[in-house]
């Protein structure tokens, strides 16, 4: 015996007006419909649905029975058809996204604030960590999204990239406040806090330093470009980084000049291949990458 949802609709409006009449004007149906469909109700389940009383229509006991499970399935019903619109109007979901820690802290925040406040149906989880995990979370679909750096590709995985401008910055009061361009002889004798050793970045910046006779002056080491903005902040070095991160240390005891030669942070937005992209992730996606306009090389 299968039921339709019209006959259910059918039963719960007469058992709440008492009238067919009723019933069929809160439904937008004809009276002789609503009459069939309960007719065919009655004869699917094998019991009579109601009895007249003074000329109002009420429900028998076996109905009254079935009534609060009817209930909460059209309720049930009711709430699938409005969680469809939303995910088809991207304003419900989940996103999982895995990102590296600075952007967990400083530029990811601003953009899921803005993403959210119109979409008060989706749910997002942040997982900052390396990019080595980032990419095994990646290879293992267990996230939508990844923000990295220093993605070399895999099949698996889906990836774009984009070229961010870098910057010098350097603590209040040092000798390039007054320069519009830090290039790279004048980093000569100053102490240098930079990424990683084994970093793509840090490579780059490497090679394009010794391309011009500068030796690094290595303070310290640290994996991310905030850490570099704080240590930066406190007086103990220079650092060059992405524009990006300094932003967020502006008016912070950091300051920073475009730097020379240029050198891209080159920047993945990668996704496993095999796991399509919900139509709320694809819209957070077109919003990440517009936010990174105006850092773009």
């Amino acid at each position: 015996m299968r039921l339709r949802m019209r006959q259910l609709e059918a039963l719960m409006a007469v058992a709440e007006t008492g009238s067919m009449t009723r019933a069929a004007e809160d439904l937008g149906i004809s009276q002789p419909a609503v009459s069939r469909l309960l007719s065919d109700l009655s004869t699917q389940i094998g019991f009579q649905l109601f009895q007249r009383r003074d000329g109002v229509l009420t429900p028998t006991q076996e109905a009254r029975f079935l009534l609060p499970d009817i209930q909460r399935v059209l309720e049930r019903l009711d709430h699938i058809g409005e969680l469809s619109r939303n995910l088809t109007e991207r304003k419900a979901g989940h996103l999982k996204v895995a990102c590296l820690p600075g952007f967990a802290t400083s530029h990811l925040p601003d953009v899921l604030s803005a993403f959210l406040e119109e979409r008060p149906g989706v749910t997002v989880t942040i997982e900052p960590d390396r990019p080595e995990r980032i990419m095994e979370w990646m290879l293992n679909e267990q996230y939508d999204l990844g923000i990295t750096d220093g993605f070399e590709g895999h099949p698996a995985v889906q990836s774009e990239t984009i070229d961010l401008r870098t910057v010098c910055i350097f603590p209040e009061g040092h000798r390039f406040a007054d320069m519009k361009v830090v290039r790279a002889t004048d980093l000569v004798e100053e102490k240098i806090i930079h990424t990683r050793r084994d970093s793509p970045f840090y490579r780059a910046f490497q090679e394009a330093i010794q391309s011009r006779g500068v030796a690094i002056n290595s303070l310290v080491e640290i994996r991310q470009f905030t850490a570099a903005c704080e240590l930066v902040s406190r007086g103990l070095g220079v650092s060059v980084i992405s524009e990006l991160d300094a932003e967020g240390y502006r008016n912070r005891g950091v300051r920073f000049r475009p730097f020379e030669p240029r050198i891209p942070h080159r920047l993945a937005i990668v996704r496993p291949t095999h796991k399509d992209p919900s139509l709320v992730m694809m819209e957070f996606m077109d919003m990440f990458r517009e936010s990174l306009a105006r850092y773009r090389l």
